[in-house]
C-alpha cells in the first residue's frame, strides 16, 4: 500500500510544501520542487524530531511528516514483498494460461507451476486479447474457488486491457479483489467469485 502526505519539505538546495508519495518502487515529492527517486537510491534513513531525513541519490532530504514518520522509517526500510509474493505463489502453485514473454512474470513463477488445475491453487493467464479471456475462463473449468490472476499489458495504446477484461470477468461474476505492478508493461489483476 503506498503513502501520501502534504509536508513541508528540503531535497538538496530546494525547500518548500510537497505532497511526498511513497510507492512500492519509488518516492516521490510534488509541489514546491518535484524529485522522483527509485527505493533503491534512498539511503540512510532516520528520524530526527518529526523529521524523515535521508539520502537520495547523494542528495540530503527532509520530509517534517510528524506523528507519521515511523510508519514512513519503517516503510522504507522494510523491502517490498517480491511479485511471487504478491501473487500468492509462496503459498500455492499456479496453472499458467498463455505464453509468458516477461521476464519478471517468468521470475516470480519460476518453479510454481502445475500441469492441471487440480494441482493449482490459482490461475494466472496472460490476456492480450479477448480470445486470451475466454481460454483463461475455460482454464477454470466452472472451479468458483481458485481466483484468476489476469496479467495484462498497461499504458497507452493498449488494444484489450484493463476496463474490457473487468467488464468480462465481472460479467461472468468475478470481481476483482487485488491488483499488482508485474514489470514496465504489465500490471495483474485477481479475479475471483464471490462466495
Amino acid at each position: 500500500m503506498g503513502r501520501e502526505a502534504v509536508v513541508s519539505a528540503t531535497a538538496g538546495e530546494d525547500a518548500g510544501e510537497v505532497k511526498a508519495i511513497l510507492e512500492g518502487g519509488e518516492l516521490i515529492l510534488r509541489g514546491a520542487f518535484r524529485r522522483r527517486w527509485p527505493r533503491a537510491a534512498l539511503t540512510g534513513v532516520r528520524v530526527e524530531d518529526g523529521r524523515l531525513c535521508l539520502m537520495a541519490a547523494g542528495e540530503p532530504v527532509r520530509l517534517d511528516l510528524g506523528p507519521l514518520v515511523e510508519g514512513w522509517a519503517r516503510a522504507l526500510v522494510t523491502p517490498p514483498p517480491s511479485l511471487r509474493a504478491k501473487l500468492g505463489l509462496d503459498k500455492g502453485k499456479a496453472l499458467v494460461v498463455g505464453p509468458v514473454a516477461d521476464a519478471e512474470l517468468s521470475t516470480a513463477l519460476e518453479g510454481a507451476t502445475v500441469g492441471s488445475l487440480a494441482e493449482a491453487a490459482m490461475v494466472v493467464a496472460v490476456v492480450t486479447t479477448e480470445a486470451d479471456l475466454a481460454a483463461a475462463l475455460a482454464a477454470l473449468d466452472g472451479r468458483r474457488d481458485r481466483p484468476l490472476w489476469a496479467v495484462y499489458p498497461k499504458g497507452r495504446g493498449v488494444v484489450f486491457g484493463d476496463g474490457a477484461i473487468r467488464t468480462a470477468l465481472r460479467a461472468a461474476g468475478m470481481m476483482d479483489t487485488k491488483v499488482s505492478a508485474v514489470s514496465e508493461r504489465l500490471t495483474a489483476t485477481r479475479y475471483g467469485f464471490g462466495r
